[in-house]
């Protein structure tokens, strides 16, 4: 009998739903609205039909499958409780019970966690991945915010209440800029997609630049992909904004290296696309930041992960690993 793990990813605008084997291989997938269900009562049921769905969709082509549980990635999300608290970009407010409701919903599940989409990326990273046959490692997720997921001794690392490895909220710049969080100068605010878009603005103006291709793009127009497109028409400052997200980003990472000391870290989302880019200044960074111990040891590597089934992937991989405790 084939044993298949239901990945579900939650997402400010869509939820991701799909089957994935025990090689990572997502067999069917499917999305559901998020910010459409005020009502978190409604969002279940919906998710609850939209799994049985996919379920259903996995027997026509193969009858004899076994579901061993579902893994949920979800921001604000504690795997101790199985809740979803306070999350900043998702239409459900305060502390949602997240894993017990859809319990009720699914009862034939006996597996049902949850943690944040950072942690289930480093999941599908160990599992599935680059990090495979690491011990000690983290992932970033580089994206809307910055995440992180920590792995210590092959285990992932939750914390005392569950939401340990908030690395995007390190403080780099006292009293800088506005993070998404409520907090000032913290990384996410320099080195997420919005970071680097921001960094272009501030440059267009420090330069008075009214040549670069940045120019005449509008602030809610501009993304990640369009400053990479200029740097590689080799654009001064769109340069200079992966320059300097780099910077800020190795700094933040040597720090993480001096608390863990990690065989490698990895890094995820959209803008790491860019390839060297990215990866140049912010290594170069990072050596410039290490304590002499720590310098020449520290691997930055590109996740192995399919960018487009990353998330469903790595929700896949919580239940995996809850399975295998069993």
């Amino acid at each position: 009998m084939k044993k298949v793990a239901i990945g579900i990813d939650i997402g400010g605008t869509n939820s991701a739903i799909g089957v994935v084997d025990e090689s990572g291989n997502v067999l069917v997938k499917d999305s559901i609205d998020t910010p459409g269900h005020g009502n978190i009562q409604l969002y279940i049921d919906d998710l609850a039909s939209a799994i049985k769905k996919q379920v259903a969709n996995v027997k026509l082509l193969n009858e004899s499958i076994e579901v061993i549980g579902i893994g949920i990635g979800a921001p604000n999300a504690n795997y101790y409780k199985g809740t979803i608290e306070h999350a900043p970009n998702l239409s459900f407010k305060g502390i949602i019970p997240f894993a017990d409701m859809l319990k009720n919903k699914l009862p034939e599940y006996s597996t049902i966690a949850l943690t944040n989409d950072a942690n289930a990326a480093a999941l599908g990273e160990m599992i599935y991945g680059g990090a495979k046959g690491m011990k000690n490692f983290v992932m970033f997720t580089l994206g809307t915010g910055v995440g992180s997921g920590i792995v210590v001794n092959g285990d992932l690392l939750y914390g005392n209440d569950g939401f340990a490895g908030e690395c995007g909220h390190m403080i780099l710049v006292p009293n800088g800029r506005h993070c998404g969080c409520g907090g000032r100068g913290h990384l996410e605010a320099y080195c997420s997609a919005p970071g680097m878009k921001r960094t272009a603005f501030e440059l267009l103006v420090l330069y008075n630049d009214t040549t670069s291709l940045l120019a005449n793009k509008s602030f809610n127009e501009l993304d990640s992909k369009m400053i990479y497109d200029a740097a590689v028409a080799g654009d001064k400052v769109a340069n200079e904004v992966f320059e300097i997200t780099g910077k800020y980003l190795g700094q933040g990472i040597a720090d993480t290296v001096h608390h863990l000391s990690p065989e490698a870290i990895f890094l995820f989302g959209g803008p790491t696309a860019a390839g060297e880019l990215i990866f140049a200044p912010t290594h170069k960074s990072l050596e410039d930041h290490l304590m002499p111990v720590f310098k020449n040891k520290i691997k930055i590597l590109p996740s192995k992960l399919n960018l487009g089934d990353a998330a469903i992937v790595g929700a896949s991989a919580l239940a995996w690993k809850e399975y295998e405790k069993q």
